[in-house]
């Protein structure tokens, strides 16, 4: 999912940008410091944070250029102006914060956001399943469809691709839960891509490149969800 920030200020563009990693992990975040950089922003964002006091062209003429060509985006305002509320309304503007405000009240209009974009039922590929992984200080983009399977190995998780093997720290609980229906524990130590599974026993998986573990008390769910996924495929 791709998150765009605009805001002519540094600090409250990282700011924002901490607050939307801390409670949507997938996000791919844009960070724009100009109504110009909105109106050209192509693909557009499923989601759209908006100030209003910009120095070039102010966020509210912005968002009409941006709403010619733009209709599904999720367009929020962030500004300490008030009086521009009910110009909102005539962009479509899903919510409009003041600043300041608390970090619950930012966390629930987010999400709900979230929420609206995954219901609206918008065009395959818009919605662009991924995840960003850091280490070491660097993110990394990671599309859910291309991996295989994921394992803890050393407290790191490892996420085995076609085209490489990318390894960071965090929690599979978290991973497992962000990947969707899609994938599934085995183990507590693997987590399969069902797209990828070419063999399957009460010990193993295999996948296209690599097997992984099965506990057999997983075993039958695994069947079950298997053959729905397929069922799903078709």
């Amino acid at each position: 999912m791709r998150v765009a920030i605009c805001d002519d200020e540094a600090e409250m563009r990282k700011l924002l940008a901490e607050k939307v990693r801390r409670h949507c992990l997938e996000a791919e975040i844009l960070l724009l410091q100009s109504g110009r950089e909105v109106t050209a922003l192509y693909p557009a964002p499923q989601i759209l944070l908006l100030d209003i006091g910009l120095p070039d062209m102010d966020g509210m003429e912005a968002a009409r250029a941006f709403r010619e060509k733009n209709k599904d985006t999720v367009l929020i305002f962030i500004t300490a102006l008030e009086e521009y509320v009910f110009q909102a309304f005539d962009v479509g503007a899903f919510h409009y914060l003041v600043k300041p405000f608390t970090d619950e009240k930012f966390a629930k209009v987010l999400l709900a956001a979230v929420s609206q974009v995954k219901e609206a039922g918008l065009p395959a590929g818009f919605l662009e399943k991924c995840i960003w992984v850091k280490r070491k200080g660097v993110r990394t983009k990671v599309l859910l469809e291309d991996i295989q399977y994921a394992e803890v190995y050393n407290r790191k998780i490892i996420l085995h691709r076609i085209d490489g093997d990318v390894e960071y720290y965090g929690k599979m609980a978290e991973l497992e839960k962000m990947a969707g229906e899609d994938f599934f524990r085995t183990h507590r130590a693997y987590l399969v891509n069902l797209k990828h599974v070419v063999r399957y026993d009460a010990a193993t998986v295999s996948l296209e490149q690599g097997t992984a573990l099965m506990a057999k008390p997983k075993f039958p769910e695994f069947v079950k969800r298997y053959m729905k996924y397929n069922q799903k495929a078709r």
